[in-house]
């Protein structure tokens, strides 16, 4: 209750300074301000390892829980690339707005050009933008296979547009602090807050690197989940180990009847 009510405070200082700072300027450092101070009322100790670029930049991370999104903004000031569902969710939606996130929805194969779109305006007015390729979160001690829909932004690349790979990592509170299996956000949220002390969080910014000779999405998929993986190898001391769920492939919803059905493949 009181990491709520911090929370609460934080809001209600921050936000309407947020308000005022946009009437008379363009960009506002309030967010990630927010969710610096966020990260820590949860119980984030965030130690950064390596330089986040600011601007013309894609980070491609791995994914452990809810705790990253406030830790990664508040180190970098970067916004997010999250499931268009979060946009209707009572007040987190309308934060994430208050972050410039670009929502998607990997389910409307129609929209996809849109999306991309969305996402190249973003780099264009100069955002540092982040994704979770994996598509879910884990458990600090396995990587998934990358989903490559959002890095078709990057083919070809803008100019200029470094991927940069960022490895979160938890340590010994990973497996405990990760969202999986059956547990509802709720319930994982209300489980995180209630947890007495902190926790370390240690984010690598690993060294970026041009998508342009990676041949492609795939290529530049590949590339970065090969840098994240040797990181996060060599903070466990050991392999990584499979996966104990099993996750879902993405359900698309067919086009309204007299519509032409999309191509098959990967979105």
């Amino acid at each position: 209750m009181l990491r709520v009510a911090g929370l609460v405070l934080a809001l209600l200082v921050l936000v309407p300074l947020h308000y005022l700072y946009r009437a008379v300027h363009y960009g506002s450092p309030f967010p990630k301000w927010f969710l610096y101070i966020a990260a820590r009322l949860v119980g984030a100790r965030v130690r950064r390892h390596g330089v986040p670029l600011r601007r013309d930049v894609f980070f491609v991370a791995n994914h452990v829980s809810w705790v990253d999104i406030l830790a990664l903004a508040g180190a970098s000031g970067t916004a997010f690339v999250a499931k268009a569902e979060l946009r209707a969710a009572p007040v987190v939606g309308w934060l994430s707005t208050l972050n410039r996130t670009v929502f998607v929805s990997r389910e409307n194969r129609m929209g996809v050009a849109e999306q991309i779109n969305a996402l190249k305006e973003a780099l264009a007015d100069n955002w540092s933008v982040t994704v979770f390729p994996e598509g879910t979160t884990t458990d600090g001690q396995s990587l998934l296979p990358f989903k490559t829909s959002m890095l078709r932004v990057l083919e070809p690349p803008p100019p200029g547009v470094l991927v940069q790979p960022v490895m979160l990592d938890y340590g010994a509170i990973a497996e405990w602090i990760g969202w999986i299996g059956v547990e509802s956000g709720l319930d994982n949220a209300r489980r995180v807050l209630a947890r007495r002390g902190s926790f370390p969080l240690d984010i690598h910014f690993l060294e970026p690197f041009d998508p342009e000779p990676h041949g492609g999405r795939k290529g530049i998929a590949a590339e970065s989940r090969r840098r994240i993986e040797e990181a996060l190898v060599a903070a466990l001391g050991r392999p990584l180990r499979p996966f104990a769920y099993d996750v879902a492939p993405v359900r698309y919803v067919p086009p309204p009847s007299g519509e032409p059905e999309p191509p098959t493949g990967e979105l």
